[in-house]
This record gives structure tokens, C-alpha cells and sequence, in this order.
């Protein structure tokens, strides 16, 4: 019997090897056993009908929406006094940009669910269609083969059994390739669906801040405070994660901690100050951690914060396809750098590199300690160097990386295993994100493609994912390197490469074994990544 319970990606991967098999059957017996196992495969499940009608709730939806936007944003442009301030000093034309913004944001969240939800429906309807016309194919090849060959049956084949058999074969062989087609397609539609259902839930982020110690119009300012440099939307500091760990955080103080974190908030200078503590308390740090770091970035200006607290940031061209170099890299690659010097390895420490800025990304007091140094007011990249190259030797030991001995000089690290990438991993990121990471291999297009929903979902929350990449030196030799995927809009994946770069690339990219546009053509396979688990 089908079994319903399949993934989508599991009746992919059966049906490509049982079309193999029934195309290489050399025999009667062993033909009909591949259909009937190619038959046992479940037919694309969901219903069509009910996502069409969900996708006409959602239209309606969307055109309340978008007159909220418009209403809001007439209010927003023509401007308010200053005179009316929130709890955290969000002043009245912040809530109203925030606000208007917010409504945008609904309206193409609304819009968007609704496309991939119709899009789904379209695949799927066709998906079952194939496939059923693809079952009645492999049902006729069975009905001309008859029942299975008996001992000495088998023995001899006329060549008029020779010449049915072979005729049932090519139809038993074209219908398995439409039901192949047809699972590609409702694994393709279904995994499409997830990432932008994912992402669309994962930006609805003033709702996972779910406390009531500050107002519902400060909550949503502080969902919608992004850094100076780029695009807002590609460069907000309050993550979806962070949202609901602050809230968390919030909920668990007592009156007088909660009165002082909301005087720190009133206080700020700026919209990104405010944001940056609600991250750091975001982070695990506790209420006197978090009034230690207040101290040393109070006041300063929205450049100097994102400069010592952001180690990545996403320019607005940071997409655009430039093509790629003799190396086989992308040509249009992001320097990420404090002051000209980059969040980059030393030596052969890509895993711990990678570790270390992870952490960073999630914990913008750890990131201070490493561009400010221990007053916090440094701005001196060859002293972050220094820094950030001892922080990936003290992580390198944490996980008990290999090292190169080279007499009478000490040694030079020289790698590390997954074992070691993951303890560190949840040493170093996971205190700080609420998410142990576990380690699984991907050594297919088939286990690539199956991981990639869980991938963006952690993405889209504002947890990284660590990954392995491997392939072949120019003397044939294995290459593996160590990155980490940070960012995803629609179908492109943004990797961070300890070499000191971002780079965009696309799913297809993943799967299919060209990852090297992130780092160079000898690193193509992503064969391992670090899932944050739920």
C-alpha cells in the first residue's frame, strides 16, 4: 500500500531510482516487481480546492490592508509634533513611519502567502494530474505482463514474450518518468511554498515580542529599526528570535529590573541604541551586563554602532548577478570589515572564524569586546585584528581542533573536525540564540534539497547555519572549508565566508554543487550543515 506519511522529497528520490530500475529490468519478474513498487509510491497529497479558497480569504485580506497602508501613510508624510513620545522614547512620527512601514509590509505578506499558496495549488493540481496518468501506464504495462513467471517459466522466453515484455517495459518506463516529473514538481511547489510561507511568518516580528512591559506602538518601532548603511529591509537589527527572546527576558524581570531596562530604553539616543539593548538582552546577557554595555554605547551615532556592533551588512546591489571570476567566485562579492579590516580567518581557522563571527551576529556585546576592546570605545582595526585573531585560537582549542607542529616554533592550527564545529557551535552561538545545533550530512542533491526549508526557516528567524563545503585541489587532493549561511531572499541564500565576504547564491546553486561562487571552484559541495534545532 502507498504510504501517505512520505515527504515530498522521499516519493522524488523512490520514483527516480524505481523509473531506473524499470528501465534496466531484464527480466518479466523483476519488471513487475519495480511497477508495483513504483505503484506503492503515495500520489502528490493536499487539496487544491482548499488552498484556492484560503487564497480568496487572503485577497480580500490583502485589500484591507493595503488601505490601512494608505491611510497610515498619508499620516506618516504629512508629518506629527514631537511632542507625544511612547515608553522608550519613540517619538510620535517614529510610531507613524513604523506603523506605516508595518501596514506595507502586511499588505505584501498578505500578497505574497496568497501567491504561494495559488502557486502551490497550480503545481499540485498538475503534479496529481501526471501522476495519475503516470500510474495507468504502469497498471496497462502490468496487465499486459500477466502474473509473475514460475521457476521454469522463467527459464525460457520466446521471442514473442520477449518482444510484449519489452513493449510493456517502455510504457512501465514511460509512465514511472511522469510520475517522477510529477513528484519533482509537488516537491519543488511544496518546498517553494514553505521557504516564502517561513519567511513572510518570520517577518510578521512586532507580534513576537510578546510582553507587556512596553507599549504595543514601541514594540512595532523596534521591529523596524534597521541599520544606516543598505537596504532597512535587508539590514533590521531585532531578528524575529530576538523579538521573542527579549519579550521572554522582559516577562522574567522583576518591578524594579524592569523599570531600570525601560529607563535604559528612554534614555537612548537613538532608535538603533534602543535596539541594540533589547538584542543584547536578547542575547542571554542580564539586566547589569546589559546597563555595562549601555554605558559604553550611549549616545554614539547610528555609523558607530552599526561599525562596532554589526559584523555583516547587506548592500542594496549585493544581488545583482556580475558574473564570476577566473576562480570560479562571484565577481560581486561584499567586504565585510571593521575599518578596512575584515571579519576574516587567520590561518586555517575557517571553523572557528565562522563561530566567531556567528556569535557576534547574534550577541552585539561579544561583538563590542571584539572591535572596541575592553573599554568598548576602541576604534582601531589593527587592534581588532589582534583581537579577533586570539578569540579563533581560543575557539580553535575549545574544539579541539588539529594543529601543524613546526619545530622549535610551537604550532599553527591545521583544521577541525565536525565533531569539533559542533561543540563549539553550541559553546559559542547557542547560548545566545536558544538553539542547540545538531550536525547532518548532505552528501546529495536529494539530501541538500530536502534540508534547505529548515535551512531558511533558521535563517529567517535569525539563527545562522554553519555549513561544510568540500572538493578537489588542483592536485586532486580534498578541499574543505568552513561557512555559514546568514541571510535568504526569495530563491538566494546569503553565505558568509570567513575569508572576510558575503556572497548570494541561489538554491540551485546549493543543490546542485556550486557553491564555490561563495568561496572558489574547489570547494563546490555543501556537504554538512549545523541545524539550530526547534
Amino acid at each position: 500500500m502507498p504510504d501517505a506519511g512520505e515527504s515530498t522529497t522521499d516519493r522524488r528520490e523512490k520514483l527516480a531510482g524505481y523509473h531506473r530500475s524499470i528501465a534496466g529490468a531484464g527480466d518479466k519478474n523483476t519488471l513487475i516487481e519495480a511497477i508495483q513498487n513504483a505503484l506503492n509510491v503515495s500520489a502528490p497529497v493536499g487539496s487544491p480546492s482548499t488552498l484556492d479558497d484560503i487564497a480568496k480569504r487572503y485577497e480580500k485580506q490583502a485589500e484591507a490592508a493595503q488601505d490601512v497602508f494608505y491611510r497610515v501613510q498619508e499620516i506618516a508624510v504629512t508629518g506629527l509634533p514631537d511632542a507625544w513620545v511612547g515608553s522608550t522614547g519613540a517619538k510620535a512620527q517614529e510610531v507613524v513611519s513604523a506603523a506605516a512601514r508595518s501596514a506595507g509590509q502586511m499588505d505584501e505578506a498578505i500578497r505574497g502567502a496568497r501567491r504561494a499558496l495559488i502557486l502551490l495549488s497550480d503545481a499540485l493540481t498538475i503534479a496529481q494530474s501526471e501522476d495519475k496518468g503516470g500510474r495507468e501506464q504502469l497498471r496497462e504495462a502490468l496487465g499486459m505482463l500477466g502474473s509473475e513467471d514460475g521457476f521454469f517459466d522463467d527459464m525460457v522466453e520466446k521471442d514473442a514474450e520477449e518482444a510484449e515484455r519489452l513493449r510493456a517495459r517502455n510504457i512501465a518506463s514511460a509512465g514511472a518518468k511522469t510520475m517522477h516529473a510529477a513528484a519533482e514538481k509537488a516537491d519543488d511547489a511544496a518546498r517553494e511554498a514553505a521557504r516564502d510561507l517561513n519567511k513572510l511568518a518570520a517577518e510578521a516580528r512586532a507580534g513576537k515580542m510578546k510582553t507587556d512591559n512596553i507599549s504595543a506602538a514601541d514594540r512595532l518601532v523596534l521591529a523596524d529599526i534597521a541599520g544606516p548603511n543598505g537596504p532597512a529591509e535587508m539590514n533590521e537589527l531585532l531578528t524575529a528570535n530576538d523579538l521573542e527572546r527579549s519579550g521572554k527576558a522582559m516577562e522574567r524581570m522583576n518591578a524594579a529590573d524592569q523599570a531600570e531596562f525601560e529607563r535604559m530604553l528612554a534614555e537612548s539616543k537613538s532608535p538603533q541604541e534602543r535596539a541594540y539593548l533589547v538584542k543584547a538582552l536578547a542575547a542571554g546577557h542580564d539586566l547589569n551586563e546589559v546597563s555595562e554595555f549601555r554605558d559604553k554605547i550611549h549616545g554614539k551615532d547610528p555609523q558607530w554602532l552599526q561599525r562596532h556592533l554589526t559584523p555583516v551588512t547587506t548592500a542594496g546591489d549585493s544581488m545583482n548577478n556580475e558574473g564570476l571570476n577566473p576562480d570560479g567566485s562571484s565577481v560581486n562579492k561584499d567586504d565585510q570589515a571593521f575599518k578596512g579590516e575584515r571579519w576574516s580567518q587567520d590561518g586555517n581557522t575557517c571553523v572557528p572564524s565562522t563561530v566567531v563571527t556567528g556569535r557576534a551576529m547574534v550577541d552585539p556585546v561579544y561583538a563590542l569586546e571584539l572591535t572596541g576592546g575592553p573599554s568598548g570605545q576602541e576604534d582601531d582595526p589593527a587592534a581588532f585584528r589582534e583581537r579577533l585573531g586570539n578569540e579563533q585560537l581560543r575557539v580553535h582549542e575549545e574544539g579541539d581542533g588539529d594543529n601543524e607542529y613546526d619545530f622549535p616554533f610551537g604550532s599553527t592550527p591545521d583544521g577541525m573536525d565536525n565533531d569539533g564545529k559542533t561543540t563549539i557551535a553550541n559553546k559559542e552561538i547557542s547560548p545566545h540564540t536558544g538553539s542547540e545545533y545538531e550536525f547532518q550530512e548532505t552528501r546529495s542533491a536529494d539530501a541538500r534539497r530536502d534540508v534547505l526549508p529548515d535551512i531558511e526557516k533558521a535563517v529567517a528567524e535569525g539563527k545562522p547555519v554553519p555549513i561544510g563545503v568540500e572538493g578537489t585541489d588542483a592536485k586532486g587532493d580534498r578541499a574543505g572549508h568552513s561557512m555559514m549561511i546568514v541571510g535568504q531572499e526569495g530563491d538566494m541564500l546569503q553565505i558568509y565566508n570567513p575569508w572576510g565576504t558575503t556572497t548570494w547564491v541561489s538554491e540551485d546553486d546549493f543543490v546542485n554543487g556550486r557553491m564555490g561562487k561563495a568561496s572558489d571552484k574547489d570547494l563546490p559541495d555543501a556537504y554538512a550543515v549545523h541545524l539550530p534545532a526547534e
